[in-house]
């Protein structure tokens, strides 16, 4: 990686060992040649991995002598890169150091105060870059020429400030103002400009507020008043809002933090961490995280938001800049545009982002930090690829169509893109197709491969087949689940002649090889091919994408499927449940079920929890952001899973499809008993826990195969990936769940990619 402090470090490595020679960058990486005694050269390569910078990452050392009679240089020097083909790579981007943060708070520093403070162990790096090599130039800090002070500095091996880039300070950096939802500016400078800020917060005001990669909405997360406003003025009416605090203690009165959530929460990359918000005494707006138990927390990752947040009392909502569904605002103008008629203040500055990135989410369960957003502090870090993938072709991944990234693969290493959202979006979908680009040219990568999903409308595939066709590509499509399954094999570096493991696989859709949708799946396979051995039931989705939208669909189609609409009509005529569905068009369902009219087949595991969600008055009507009702489902069963493990519905695992009849029998019973709809929550979970864990197990039995992996965007639920973990590692198997990347859609390029290559 370049800009992280790297070639200083071995400067004054080779100079403590009094060595002689150069470091440079070169076209494969680092490039040291060094003149000394044995002894000391195999001190100096012992130490090279010790004591390393922070943001430095060693793949590997490959040592060869010196040609005989080079001239040897008098001492250690920092030598200029050579050229030849860009192979080194473009950092992430760091929260602020500590060395950094001392200097914002220290009155005495020349850096007092000054949000733009950063160094080789701390900045933008990504969000900067707009070609390579990492130069000033190439940068959005082009814009800025350095002042003398500054230059020093930059230019002095023995300072951490050494070729960052992004070096600045108050009289030669960017500069940030604030200005009213109008345009007019406010006139203040300086420290003046971050107090207003938070005094305006600290009257309830909403401030769009624009920070390293991207710019976002904040308000005081206590106040319910302006939560409310913001949810209505943003039209995000349910998903749960991102938080900011001042420091892990001030979590700690709203959440639980224990161990390993203070180390996620501290880590360079600064995720927002989901931790339960339950027993800790004291509680922010209830517009946070509607119909949840938990609070999505980070820490301050820049300058500016230290600054801002020491003079606030509480946390702070900080939601993407954005309408519903759109790419987060990153410039100005923008922000002026769309984020005017939201945001009462506008806190900006004058350094453009380059690439757009959004806070990357992580979740703790099964024991481990879990990444479910993959984008700031992780992009573009680089996936090495397990034993036995030489990486000789360079490949295009091009990803799903929800939660999209995609991925490229050369020199052995995989790159997976940020985050990038939902390509339904037309504004995502140029978006995507504008860092496809820049990812290629950053990379200087042309493919000699193309990796689609199977699906035919997926935009990313349908782009995918066109270049392949424009440029003369091979082409390769792969089936969605098992590209689940092979993204977490390679996240887990399970070499590539390994023998076939069984996939358990579970998400809200995918393209079935039969042209169905497949969503709750069986697999035996490796990296190159997979045999389907079971799979959930399918049952019809009424209205096709309206199912999704609207659960109640859900719900009358599995009730039908699984015990006949009549039956369930005549012995539960009195429940609500059956009430409010016959008030539905349920005539025109009917038909459309019988005659197949846009009512699709799904195997779909997502689906069924929409219908339990349903069956118990969870989002009934209607979902607001996918996945809504499997996430208040989960939420509402949480407190009654660990009493009714042993009282899970029953399924009918004899066959090859899982049946759910006796499931919602005993369901539909529990609601006429009047159950807690907890309580028939976490009936749900266990049941469906063991049934897929038995089936699991039996088919591993069959098949003499003792290695589970599981995937799919299901298995972001914390009781049941916790469950199915616990009950299969019971049975001595080898369980491996996705932990670095996303389980959901977020990932699967990375399938594509290894997948592609066995092919």
């Amino acid at each position: 990686m370049q800009g992280v402090g790297f070639r200083p470090w071995v400067w004054q490595l080779a100079r403590a060992l009094k060595l002689r020679g150069s470091v440079r960058n070169d076209a494969r990486g680092v490039l040291i040649e060094i003149w000394g005694d044995s002894e000391k050269l195999n001190q100096f390569v012992d130490h090279l991995e010790q004591g390393t910078p922070p943001l430095s990452r060693i793949e590997s050392i490959e040592c060869s002598p010196l040609v005989a009679g080079q001239n040897i240089p008098a001492d250690f020097i920092i030598a200029s890169s050579r050229g030849g083909d860009v192979r080194t790579g473009v950092a992430s981007d760091a929260t602020t150091c500590s060395e950094c943060l001392s200097e914002i708070f220290d009155p005495h520093d020349r850096r007092y105060a000054y949000p733009f403070t950063n160094c080789t162990h701390c900045g933008p790096r990504l969000s900067i870059v707009r070609e390579i090599p990492y130069d000033r130039a190439n940068t959005s800090m082009a814009d800025f020429p350095m002042c003398p002070s500054c230059q020093v500095e930059y230019e002095d091996p023995s300072n951490r400030r050494f070729h960052a880039q992004p070096n600045a300070c108050a009289d030669c950096g960017p500069r940030v103002w604030l200005e009213k939802g109008s345009g007019d500016r406010l006139a203040l400078e300086g420290e003046g400009v971050i107090r207003k800020a938070a005094e305006l917060i600290g009257e309830g005001r909403i401030l769009a507020i624009k920070g390293i990669g991207g710019i976002h909405l904040a308000c005081d997360a206590a106040n319910e008043s302006a939560v409310d406003e913001l949810r209505r003025r943003k039209k995000r009416y349910h998903k749960a809002f991102a938080l900011m605090a001042r420091d892990l203690e001030m979590i700690s009165r709203y959440a639980r933090v224990d161990p390993t959530a203070a180390a996620s929460l501290s880590d360079p990359a600064a995720p927002i961490v989901i931790m339960s918000s339950q027993g800790q005494g004291e509680t922010l707006a209830s517009g946070i995280s509607p119909g949840q138990n938990s609070y999505g927390f980070m820490l301050p990752y820049t300058p500016l938001h230290h600054l801002l947040m020491a003079l606030l009392d509480e946390p702070v909502v900080l939601t993407s800049g954005n309408l519903s569904d759109e790419p987060q605002c990153i410039s100005n103008a923008e922000a002026r545009d769309k984020l005017g008629g939201i945001a009462d203040f506008l806190l900006l500055h004058d350094r453009d982002i380059v690439t757009r990135l959004d806070d990357s989410v992580m979740r703790l369960s099964a024991g481990r930090p879990r990444i479910l957003r993959r984008a700031r502090g992780y992009a573009p870090q680089p996936i090495s690829l397990p034993p036995g993938f030489n990486g000789s072709r360079k490949v295009l991944a091009m990803g799903a169509e929800l939660k999209n990234t995609f991925c490229l693969l050369g020199e052995g290493r995989a790159v997976l893109s940020q985050h990038l959202g939902d390509l339904e979006n037309a504004s995502v979908f140029r978006e995507y197709q504008r860092m496809l680009e820049h990812y290629q040219r950053l990379y200087d990568f042309e493919p000699d491969l193309i990796v689609v999903d199977k699906h035919p409308d997926y935009l990313s595939a349908q782009l995918g087949r066109r270049l392949a066709e424009e440029r003369g590509l091979p082409l390769i499509e792969t089936q969605h689940h098992h590209a689940h399954m092979a993204a977490c094999m390679a996240e887990h570096q399970l070499p590539a002649d390994t023998e076939p493991v069984l996939g358990l696989i579970l998400d809200g859709l995918g393209y079935g090889d039969d042209g169905s949708i497949w969503g709750g799946e069986f697999l035996l396979g490796d990296y190159q091919e997979y045999r389907r051995l079971a799979s959930f039931s399918p049952v019809p989705m009424p209205g096709g994408a309206m199912a999704i939208r609207e659960p109640w669909r859900n719900c009358f189609a599995h009730l039908a499927a699984a015990l006949g609409w009549e039956q369930v009509e005549s012995a539960y005529s009195d429940l609500e449940l059956i009430q409010f569905l016959k008030t539905r068009p349920l005539a025109n369902l009917r038909k459309m079920l019988d005659k197949g009219i846009n009512s699709p087949p799904a195997s779909s595991a997502g689906r069924l929890f929409d219908a339990v969600a349903a069956a118990v008055g969870l989002c009934r009507e209607r979902i607001t952001f996918e996945g809504q009702a499997a996430i208040e489902l989960e939420a509402l069963s949480e407190a009654y899973v660990d009493d009714f493990r042993s009282a899970g519905y029953p399924v009918d695992t004899g066959g090859k499809h899982l049946n759910w009849a006796p499931l919602w029998e005993a369901l539909l019973n529990d609601l006429q008993r009047g159950r807690a709809p907890g309580v028939i929550g976490a009936r749900f979970h266990n049941g469906f826990v063991a049934a897929v864990s038995e089936i699991t197990a039996a088919l591993c039995s069959d098949y003499l195969v003792n290695t589970v992996v599981l995937g799919g965007g299901v298995f972001q639920n914390r009781l049941l990936l916790e469950g199915v973990s616990r009950q299969l590692r019971q049975q001595g198997f080898a369980v491996f769940a996705p932990q670095r990347l996303p389980a959901n859609d977020g990932g699967l390029s990375l399938g594509q990619v290894v997948i592609g290559c066995q092919r």
